[in-house]
Order: C-alpha cells, then sequence, then structure tokens
C-alpha cells in the first residue's frame, strides 16, 4: 500500500438506467506511483446531504469555515420594501420632474415626504425620526433634514402648485373628456389659522373649526389639481372657478364637469350655459322630482317595465333628464325611513308618558322638550303634533309618508351633453364615477394618509400640507391600480362599461372568489393596500461588519431576498405606465 500523502478531493460520477439518473459522491486521494498518478477511494459519500457533500468539497478545496457568528455581525437593520416599492413608482411616475424640472434640495425633501406621506403618515418632526428607521432617508438622501428643512420646502412646494398641476392635468385630462370634481373638509386642532371656519362637517365633528378642500380628478379618479376654501364656504362656490381654471390655466377649451347635486347649483349652470364648450352632470334634489311626479311630466308607471328612461321638461330647457329608478335602493330607503320613524315615535312616546303621568306640565315646557327629539333624525314632517297645557299626542302623517315612499329608489341624472356624445346609460355610469372622488377622500383623510387632524397655524402651510397629501394620493393611485391582482380589488374593470348602470353594483365572480376565501388563485394571502406595505417591509438592508471590529471598521450590506409575493408587487409597479 503506498503512502497517502496525495490531496484528497470529492470526485462525482453521473450514470441513467431506465430514465432515472443517479449520481455517486466519492472521496478520492490521487498520488503517484512509478511515474503515473493513479486515485485511491477513500469512502462512498453519496448517502450524505448535499449541502454537506459540497462542505467537504469546497474544504479539501482549501476554503476555510467559521460559525456564521463569528464570520460577520449585524450592527443595523432597516425596513427598505416599502421605501423600495414606492420610490419604484415615482420612477415609473417620473413625479421628479412633475414637480421641479431640474434636481434641487427642495425636490429631494418632498419626494421623501410623499414617500414618508404614504407609508406612515406623521407629523413633521415624527417623519424626521420614523424615516431613519427605514432606507428611505438614505434613499432619498435627506439624512441630515431637520424639521425646519421641510416646513420650508413645503412653501417651495406650494409656490410651483400651479406648474404641478398643470403637468397633471396635460397627463391625464383631455380635450372633451370627463372632469369629476368633489368637496370635502377635514377638521382643525386649533383656532388661529384664517382657513378655519365652522360649517357643514362631513367629518361629524360639528362645532368644531374646519377647511374645506376640493378635488379634480380624470374619469378614473385619479388626482389632478386640488383646491383650498374656507371652512363655511358652500360646495357649489367652488365649482365655477374649477371650470375657468381648467379652460385658462390647463387650456383645456372643451370639457364635461361631474358633481352631485349640491356642487352644481342652477347659477353655477346658468353660468356654464353661457361658456362655450362646458357641458355637466349632475343630478336633481328629491323636491325637484317630486315636482316632476306631481305635474305629470314623469309618470311613475312607466317604471314597471324598465329602470332607465329619458325626458325632457319645459323646467329644464335645452337639457336631458334620465330617471332611473333601483328596487334594491327603494328597499333599504324604506328600511331607513321605518326605523328613524319608530325611533322618533320612541323619543315621542316617553315625553307623552311624562306629560300623562302629571311630571311635565306646561305648553312652553313640554313643547322645549319635544323640540329637542322631534327631528333629532329628520322626519319632522311626517308628525303631527297637538301640545297643551297639561297634554300632548302625535301621530304619523300617512299621506305624506306614502307620498315620499312613492319616490324611493329614484334619482334623476340632469345633463346638458346631446345624446350624440353621450347615450343615458353612459351619463348614468359616469355620474355614478363621482364614487371614485369619494373613495380619494376616503383615502386621503382616514385609510392611509391621515390628512386630518390638521394643526397648522398659517394657511399656506395648510395648503402646503393639502397638496403634498394630493400628491402622495396620486402616487398611491397608480400603486393601487398595479396591484390589484395582489389585493382584494376587483380586476375586471371592462365590465363597468357594459352593466346595467341602473342595478346595484355587482363584483365579478373572481373577485367575490377572492373576497369569500381572503386568498388569492395560488392559495397566498389577499392583501389590502396597508397589508401589502407590511409584506414588503420584511424586506430589510442590514449594515454587517467583521465581529468585534472597532468602530472604523469596514461595513457592507445585505439585502433580504423577496419571497414570490414581495418580487411580483415589485415587478407589478415596473409596469405602471402614464
Amino acid at each position: 500500500m503506498p503512502a497517502r500523502t496525495g490531496t484528497a478531493h470529492v470526485v462525482t460520477t453521473t450514470r441513467k438506467y431506465k430514465d432515472q439518473v443517479y449520481h455517486t459522491h466519492l472521496l478520492r486521494r490521487s498520488y503517484r506511483k512509478d511515474g503515473v498518478v493513479k486515485n485511491e477511494t477513500l469512502g462512498n459519500l453519496s448517502h450524505l446531504p448535499d449541502a454537506l457533500i459540497d462542505l467537504i468539497r469546497r474544504s479539501l478545496q482549501g476554503e476555510s469555515f467559521v460559525p456564521l457568528g463569528q464570520a460577520f455581525e449585524v450592527v443595523r437593520s432597516r425596513a427598505h420594501g416599502p421605501a423600495q416599492a414606492v420610490a419604484l413608482t415615482l420612477q415609473r411616475l417620473g413625479l421628479a420632474s412633475v414637480i421641479a424640472s431640474k434636481p434641487c434640495r427642495e425636490r429631494e425633501l418632498v419626494l421623501a415626504m410623499v414617500a414618508s406621506r404614504i407609508v406612515a403618515p406623521h407629523t413633521k418632526l415624527a417623519t424626521t425620526r420614523w424615516w431613519h428607521t427605514t432606507t428611505l432617508a438614505e434613499d432619498f438622501g435627506v439624512v441630515d433634514a431637520s424639521e425646519d428643512d421641510l416646513y420650508a420646502a413645503m412653501d417651495w412646494l406650494l409656490a410651483r402648485q400651479g406648474t404641478i398641476q398643470k403637468k397633471l392635468g396635460r397627463r391625464h385630462l383631455s380635450e372633451g373628456g370627463l372632469v369629476l370634481y368633489d368637496l370635502s373638509s377635514s377638521y382643525f386642532e386649533g383656532s388661529t389659522c384664517p382657513l378655519a371656519k365652522l360649517g357643514y362637517s362631513r367629518d361629524g365633528r360639528h362645532g368644531m373649526l374646519q377647511v374645506n378642500y376640493g378635488l379634480l380628478t380624470d374619469a378614473r379618479g385619479c388626482p389632478v389639481a386640488v383646491s383650498v376654501h374656507e371652512g363655511n364656504v358652500a360646495d357649489s362656490q367652488t365649482l365655477l372657478p374649477q371650470v375657468q381654471r381648467l379652460r385658462e390655466d390647463f387650456g383645456i377649451e372643451q370639457l364635461v364637469m361631474v358633481g352631485d347635486r349640491g356642487m352644481i347649483s342652477n347659477q353655477a349652470i346658468d353660468e356654464m350655459h353661457e361658456t362655450p364648450g362646458v357641458g355637466w352632470i349632475t343630478a336633481l334634489k328629491s323636491a325637484s322630482i317630486r315636482a316632476l311626479v306631481e305635474q305629470g311630466q314623469l309618470q311613475l308607471d312607466l317604471f314597471d317595465e324598465r329602470n332607465l328612461l329619458e325626458l325632457s321638461s319645459p323646467d329644464y330647457p335645452g337639457e336631458r333628464l334620465v330617471a332611473c329608478r333601483n328596487p334594491e335602493l327603494a328597499k333599504l330607503r324604506t328600511h331607513k325611513r321605518e326605523e328613524l320613524l319608530a325611533a322618533t315615535e320612541a323619543n315621542l312616546e316617553k315625553i307623552k308618558a311624562r306629560v300623562d303621568a302629571g311630571k311635565l306640565a306646561g305648553r312652553d315646557e313640554i313643547g322645549l322638550r319635544v323640540g329637542r327629539v322631534i327631528n333629532q333624525y329628520k322626519v319632522a314632517k311626517h308628525f303631527a303634533l297637538a301640545i297643551g297645557e297639561n297634554t300632548f299626542t302625535f301621530a304619523r302623517k300617512s299621506e305624506g309618508i306614502t307620498a315620499e315612499a312613492a319616490l324611493d329608489g329614484i334619482y334623476i341624472i340632469r345633463t346638458s351633453v346631446s345624446a350624440a356624445q353621450m347615450d343615458a346609460p353612459q351619463c348614468v355610469r359616469n355620474y355614478k364615477s363621482l364614487a371614485n372622488v369619494e373613495r380619494a377622500f376616503r383615502s386621503l383623510k382616514t385609510i392611509d394618509l391621515k390628512v386630518r387632524p390638521i394643526h397648522h397655524r398659517t394657511a399656506d402651510r395648510v395648503r402646503a400640507r393639502i397638496l403634498l397629501c394630493m400628491l402622495a394620493y396620486y402616487v398611491e393611485w397608480h400603486m393601487r391600480e398595479a396591484w390589484r391582482e395582489l389585493m382584494f380589488a376587483d380586476t375586471d374593470q371592462q365590465a363597468k362599461i357594459t352593466r346595467d348602470p341602473v342595478a346595484p353594483a355587482k363584483r365579478s365572480k373572481a373577485a367575490l372568489a377572492k373576497a369569500a376565501r381572503h386568498t388569492l388563485d395560488d392559495g397566498t394571502p389577499a392583501h389590502s393596500f396597508s397589508t401589502l406595505l407590511d409584506e414588503l417591509a420584511t424586506l430589510v438592508r442590514n449594515t454587517c461588519r467583521t465581529p468585534k471590529a472597532g468602530p472604523d471598521a469596514p461595513t457592507f450590506e445585505v439585502l433580504t431576498t423577496p419571497n414570490a409575493k414581495q418580487q411580483r408587487a415589485l415587478d407589478l409597479l415596473q409596469q405602471i405606465r402614464l
């Protein structure tokens, strides 16, 4: 037997037998005898795991292996996935060039604030603390930014609002196309801002100061412009300035404004009638619908065989009226009215019991108590009251209730757009597209971006904050569209074009199945926008160095490898097209 002085190594042989491939791993030693190189098999390693065989092979080739804890240590970990997703979307949208054509410090700060608003909305001070726990600050180049820097960048952004919105308008609005507009409000924490006024609260915060803001979007609900108003400004007063902006600033001569019945007032309609190229779509208020029925211009029995009909009226010259009846909506309103009537009766019955028991007397005192509850649920018109010094009775006005119930589920779309340009079903669909603006307000105010409550003291800072939130929603809107297949959202958007415009909206079978089982077709969880960001947050950037090295020792970074769902989310963002 020759002396075993040769180098050991691993040899792998492969053979095929009956369509099966077999691998054999042998530990061998090479040596020289009588001038000839020979091999000696020291052992068969085939029964060992592949990973261990590879480790033996590499070790015999000269590599050194140490325990993982001795190789390097992680000195810092920061969430990277959400910042990466938003940065990728900003790049696909070219938002940097929209905000400013040339790079500058203010532009970097604004982009970082937009990204922060999507990932984790905070106050400016909290933002400068939070974004250092992620890779956002270093990736956007704002590591050294202070709270004052952010406020200065907001002032810079507000000065560029007109230019930014013109660029977005050119992208998403077209000549002769639809423009959606609606107004909402948010409450204030404080009392020094001149915009803060008492007004109709859409937040349910009655008695609190608020600010109003209007949102312009395209037909899909993609935002292009926002305007800020004092909290007591009526909806209709804000509309015509938006029409003027579209024509003069955005250069759109032909357009169709879509607004709800409180937004497009008769005065606004009169002025738009005198403006060439401006059409509009809105709806009639319930009193106007009742007048058409009482005058015999709308016959309710026509809805026995159809749910949509077109009519004209001398009260609305040069306009088209599209009457619709939704039976499901009628049932809902009937049920709701009965609940409100019953609740009001219960309150009145308590007062009557006190009067009958002698615990409440005097016409004025009884009337005061009744006044507190009679219109709590907005149904006072449906009750007849009789108040005496020691008596109180009430009864429902059956005729009025029956007359109102006859109009349940009926609504009428009012438009100046000709039938050649837009048929009746399309008028209804376009009016209902206002739901896209309402969805934007929900996201802005509560779900994701959280524009409220507002703490700023100056009007310009409030305007800058709301503009910043609008830009964040612009980015989020595109992310949501790109991620439809991963979320609970319906991917069958084409069905909206052909479905019955009056019947209740229905999701596709695929969307209903996804919502029912809470999973996608591949069995993985379906997400909301926020939980998908949370899923991406497990992608981290680790800063590593040699163990026990000094503070000046060189470091290197290691990124988490995305799983299949995370990689799909990033790939979908890469597909965003303008």
